[in-house]
């Protein structure tokens, strides 16, 4: 019986192509949209799940409360580690120092690369499951080795075994190879740690560091900590969350220390008034919840196209009754033809997301893969399959089942004045869905632009910034600079603490006339060379730049606006600020330079003068030269100075342009989701008017021998559908203006909500949808009437 069900099936869709590929594909697109959706789902909620500690590991973060706001920072001081190994045994396994992600060079003879890394404590590879091809996790305790990703072994030994060879760092120190290990994978937090140093190196090395083993208020490393099998993270958050301050009372900042898990790490990673405010997890939901919709629209369709046909299959149904077919044996006839087609649909779908995954990979920032080896994706996406295809074909089959034999043999069923009404509440539906899409996509790309357009108070047209990474870079300033102007293809060079699109450290410790005593003050500071200015194009607003000609300017500072109104000084310029002990005189005040989130006001920064703190090269190359050949001259002269090491440079606009990219990407997903939506919707619609046409065609051939034109036919045949999405318009308007008006709200610095977004959606709705109908309504108007009449 069931193969009988099947074969009909098969016949009825061949006799019926243009329904069937309609329905296949619509259905196929939005099955493909559901998993695509889905594999970046699971690639978000699976981020750091490499980690065999995973549901152990986290990050030791602290709330700080500066200038009137309290923030959480993964910023912490140096002997915290060593604290909560020492007094907390009973909660913690392990507790490792790390250094940040910051990009070393490794040479091996002729070899050299600018890699990315950290300096450890021993222990981090074990803690983060290291899978190690190569020597041991245990390979850090030689004070001067180095461990290093499989592709790092490729680039610097090729096929050669790396073991026991020598790696330079920096062209200044020498490692040894003790381990290789297996690449980390895209969705961890640690994908780019290429390389992994000692501690023990990095207190050799580095003074700074050394110094900082007893500063509780040096807040420059990262520590994280894995908990033992029975403790619990809150448990141990709320024991540990005095530890800092209990070494420093006076601390107005009140640095309450707690844990931040690692299964929160990605999906939960933004904080506002030191409690989590969300994260990545708002977009598993938002693209989780658009799949469903999308996938619901190609569901609508198949109804809507198979309900508006039951007047074709009423005399079918009512001759299986006749020769006794029950009712459930019609609904498992018309449910199984909806399950062939989902059969269809989804080899349509495989090879659609085959396809579309590496545009969608290189779109979402992703490295997803089809899991064809993996048992729960066959299982799910059958069973989604099958969900699908009983919830898209429910409808007709009830409807259709439901028909009384009498009456459609009879030759006297009608299906009725609101036979039409599902169908249309559906196509609402429908373009509820799309107008809605619309609306958000217009409001996360004007966002976007808006912050691009913000001031950013200096120029970063052929700016480029270089890491001072090796010694033979340091202690040569003005010989190089003069060596670099010497080329005619650089402008102007500079040396400071923090490239333009960061900054690098924060400082308290600054008092200043009429200063609130309570008042914890935090600054960025920035170290920079007297040629700063003309480099990255400060604009002033009042005062001077630093100069050469005066001698005290190794104890002046310029401000930015942000912290000339946060010192509250109406002029300041010649003012003093009191910096840990040692007075400086402001001498000028520039404009805010967006160095940080476009999307966030300008923190109070100060620069002043200071050779020694710098580690970023700062060129403005010259206009007049094209950038290669400009490039080609600096590098010339960088190789000079610095023969052992690359010239890597970064330019300033592309760096600030990363700063845009995720909400970049967020646009151009909601982009591709709102138009596959429109198409569905489109293809639904087209489906749709194509039937009505045909059910109306005698009615069309008369009214064009009364005298009816194409216009009057077309406008017939259209205005119902332009109703309905004029009702989809003024449904979408109020949700879209409520979701995102609310995503606005977590920026800062946003775009107004303009009327003519929501007008330009609906029109544009409107528009793609008398396109759609145009085509079968003027196909229809244009019919010769006489064969019109004639036919039954």
């Amino acid at each position: 019986m069931l193969q009988n069900y099947f074969k009909i099936a098969l016949r009825t869709l061949l006799r019926n192509k243009a329904f069937s590929a309609i329905n296949i594909v619509g259905l196929s697109v939005g099955m493909a949209v559901a998993m695509l959706i889905g594999l970046w789902i699971f690639d978000e909620i699976s981020f750091d799940k490499y980690h065999q500690k995973y549901d152990r590991l986290a990050q030791v973060m602290q709330n700080q409360t500066w200038n009137g706001v309290t923030g959480s920072q993964t910023a912490m001081p140096l002997p915290l580690a060593p604290e909560l190994r020492a007094k907390y045994s009973g909660d913690f396994k392990n507790v490792v120092l790390s250094s940040w992600n910051f990009e070393h060079i490794l040479a091996v003879g002729d070899r050299k690369f600018t890699k990315t890394g950290n300096f450890v404590e021993p222990k981090f590879p074990e803690m983060f499951s290291f899978k190690m091809l190569k020597g041991s996790q245990k390979g850090l305790k030689d004070p001067y080795s180095i461990l290093i990703s499989e592709s790092v072994a490729t680039a610097l030994f090729g096929d050669t075994d790396p073991i026991n060879k020598i790696i330079k760092v920096d062209n200044k120190t020498n490692v040894k190879v003790t381990g290789v290990y297996e690449d980390l994978p895209h969705n961890t937090t640690l994908s780019e740690v290429t390389y992994v140093l000692p501690w023990e190196m990095y207190l050799a090395t580095e003074s700074w560091v050394k110094n900082s083993q007893d500063q509780w208020n040096n807040n420059s490393f990262q520590t994280f900590a894995e908990l033992n099998p029975n403790a619990d993270f809150d448990k141990v958050s709320a024991k540990i969350r005095l530890v800092k301050f209990n070494h420093d009372k006076q601390d107005a900042a009140k640095p309450m220390v707690f844990l931040h898990p690692m299964s929160k790490w990605h999906l939960y990673s933004e904080f506002k008034d030191g409690k989590i405010a969300g994260g990545r997890i708002q977009f598993v939901w938002l693209f989780g919840i658009i799949g469903v919709f999308v996938l619901l629209l190609a569901c609508i369709n198949f109804m809507n196209l198979s309900t508006a046909r039951s007047e074709k299959r009423a005399k079918e149904v009512g001759v299986r009754k006749a020769i006794g077919s029950v009712r459930s044996q019609l609904i498992t006839q018309f449910l199984s033809e909806s399950l062939l087609i989902v059969v269809f649909a989804f080899v349509l779908t495989l090879v659609l997301v085959t396809l579309t995954l590496p545009w969608f990979n290189e779109l979402s920032d992703k490295k997803m893969s089809i899991l064809w080896t993996n048992p729960y994706f066959w299982i799910l996406s059958i069973s989604f399959s099958l969900i699908t295809g009983l919830v898209s074909g429910s409808y007709p089959a009830f409807y259709l089942s439901s028909f009384d034999p009498i009456r459609v043999l009879k030759g006297t069923f009608r299906v009725g004045r609101f036979a039409a009404v599902p169908r249309k509440v559906l196509v609402v539906i429908q373009f509820t869905v799309s107008v809605t899409l619309i609306i958000g996509t217009i409001i996360v790309y004007r966002q976007i632009q808006h912050a691009k357009n913000r001031p950013i108070g200096y120029s970063r047209d052929g700016l480029i910034a270089i890491n001072i990474n090796t010694p033979e870079l340091v202690g040569h300033y003005d010989a190089l600079r003069s060596d670099l102007l010497k080329t005619g293809a650089v402008y102007e060079m500079s040396q400071s603490s923090s490239p333009t699109t960061a900054v690098y450290s924060n400082q308290i410790g600054f008092n200043w006339e009429g200063k609130d005593p309570n008042l914890q003050a935090l600054f960025g500071v920035i170290a920079v060379s007297h040629d700063y200015a003309k480099s990255v194009g400060w604009q002033f607003v009042e005062g001077r730049d630093f100069s050469r000609s005066f001698s005290t300017d190794t104890s002046a500072m310029i401000l930015n606006e942000a912290a000339s109104k946060f010192i509250g000084m109406k002029n300041p310029v010649g003012k003093n600020i009191n910096w840990n002990d040692k007075n400086y005189r402001i001498v000028g005040v520039i404009k805010n330079m967006v160095m940080e989130s476009p999307y966030e006001p300008i923190k109070p920064t100060i620069f002043f003068i200071n050779y020694g703190w710098a580690n970023i090269i700062n060129v403005k190359l010259n206009p007049a030269m094209s950038a290669s050949a400009s490039l080609e001259k600096v590098g010339e002269v960088f190789r000079r100075y610095n023969p052992g090491s690359p010239f890597d440079y970064k330019f300033a606009d592309e760096q600030y342009a990363l700063k845009f990219s995720g909400e970049e990407r967020i646009g151009k997903l909601a982009t591709f989701f709102a138009c596959l939506a429109i198409f569905i919707s489109c293809l639904g619609i087209f489906g749709l008017a194509s039937f009505t046409a045909e059910q109306r065609t005698k009615e069309i051939g008369v009214r064009k021998v009364l005298g009816a034109s194409i216009f009057n036919l077309w406008q017939l045949l259209s205005k119902d559908f332009v109703m309905l999405v004029m009702i989809s318009f003024l449904i979408a308007t109020p949700i879209a203006y409520y979701f995102m008006n609310g995503w606005l709200k977590n920026y800062e610095y946003r775009s107004e909500i303009s009327w003519w977004i929501f007008a330009a959606s609906g029109f544009g709705a409107l528009i793609i949808t008398l396109l759609t109908v145009s085509y079968q309504a003027v196909k229809a108007a244009s019919a010769n009437p006489v064969k019109s009449l004639r036919t039954e």
